[in-house]
């Protein structure tokens, strides 16, 4: 047996035609396949590709609109943190303001009632010295008309004798507090 003999058993050809024509139909079947096939399969492959690379395109350029979202709401948060700082701020300043102005309102409120207090006792004070005059004008008449025995019924002469005894009880207490 030779070294290099191959057993291809019913694979042999037996006749140099069939191995012609198999060679034949194997060129006929690669230009069938170059001309129809392949193009085919070519044309499906580039598509595919497009639109995988179009795919991600598109999801490369929705990621970017994304980020470029986050950031312009991350600025709006900022700006909406800011704002609100300052609204709390202003309130905080508004709300000393409002609490200045009750106090001064309070204050005036205050100096506006005592001064009508002090108006209404000095005009009762005044009226009860008008009162306790009277009062004392007519018991000075009457113990003055009995000291005298006589009578002081006379207006003018009360009037002037009441003026003179309270002129003398004023100046009296001064008196006394010069000594």
């Amino acid at each position: 047996m030779p070294l290099l003999e191959i057993n291809l058993g019913p694979l042999l050809p037996h006749y140099a035609s069939e191995i012609v024509m198999g060679i034949l139909l194997m060129i006929v079947i690669f230009v069938v396949m170059q001309r129809l096939v392949v193009p085919r399969f070519e044309q499906m492959y580039d598509e595919r590709r497009a639109a995988i690379e179009g795919g991600m395109e598109k999801a490369e350029a929705a990621q970017r609109e994304a980020e470029a979202a986050l950031e312009q709401y991350r600025a709006q948060l900022a700006d909406a943190r800011s704002e609100a700082a300052r609204i709390r701020e202003d309130a905080k300043n508004q709300g000393a303001q409002i609490l200045a102005e009750m106090r001064e309102e309070a204050q005036a409120e205050s100096e506006r009632i005592r001064a009508q207090a002090h108006a209404a006792i000095e005009a009762e004070r005044g009226q009860v010295v008008a009162q306790l005059r009277a009062e004392v004008g007519g018991l000075a008449t009457t113990l003055a008309g009995r000291i005298v025995g006589e009578s002081l019924d006379d207006d003018e002469r009360a009037r002037r004798t009441v003026e003179r005894f309270i002129a003398d009880l004023e100046s009296s207490p001064a008196e006394s507090e010069r000594v």
